[in-house]
């Protein structure tokens, strides 16, 4: 296993929204990676790596942020617990992609890095 100590370091230099960026980023290439025949190393890899960022950000987040990001680890745990079942398998592994897709754009909208859906735009001014 890898020396954690410097990327924890690293991870925690950043504030909060950009940490949960970091991690809806990890979770994209998760669905990436899920893509290939040959990715199980890097997607396991990237999974244990987003264990980490969560364990690392979620005491900092507000209480309903924490809760997902707990939903989040709980599911990325499964994935592992199951990885023997679902990696050979390309439907489990299609629908681990989806799945991590759906995560990430959940986790980006928890980051508040992306403007708010809800609100319309306003229309630009007439100069």
């Amino acid at each position: 296993m890898r020396d954690m100590v410097p990327l924890r370091e690293r991870y925690l230099r950043d504030s909060l929204p950009v940490r949960l960026g970091g991690l809806a980023a990890n979770l994209r290439r998760i669905r990436s990676y899920a893509g290939h025949e040959n990715g199980g190393e890097a997607v396991v890899s990237l999974i244990e790596e987003c264990k980490y960022f969560i364990e690392w950000s979620a005491a900092e987040a507000p209480a309903d942020t924490a809760v997902q990001l707990v939903d989040l680890q709980v599911q990325l745990a499964r994935w592992l617990h199951h990885w023997a079942r679902i990696w050979p398998d390309p439907i489990s592994r299609q629908r681990l992609a989806e799945h991590s897709l759906v995560w990430s754009e959940r986790v980006l909208g928890l980051s508040g890095l992306l403007p708010s859906q809800t609100s319309p735009a306003r229309p630009p001014e007439k100069t």
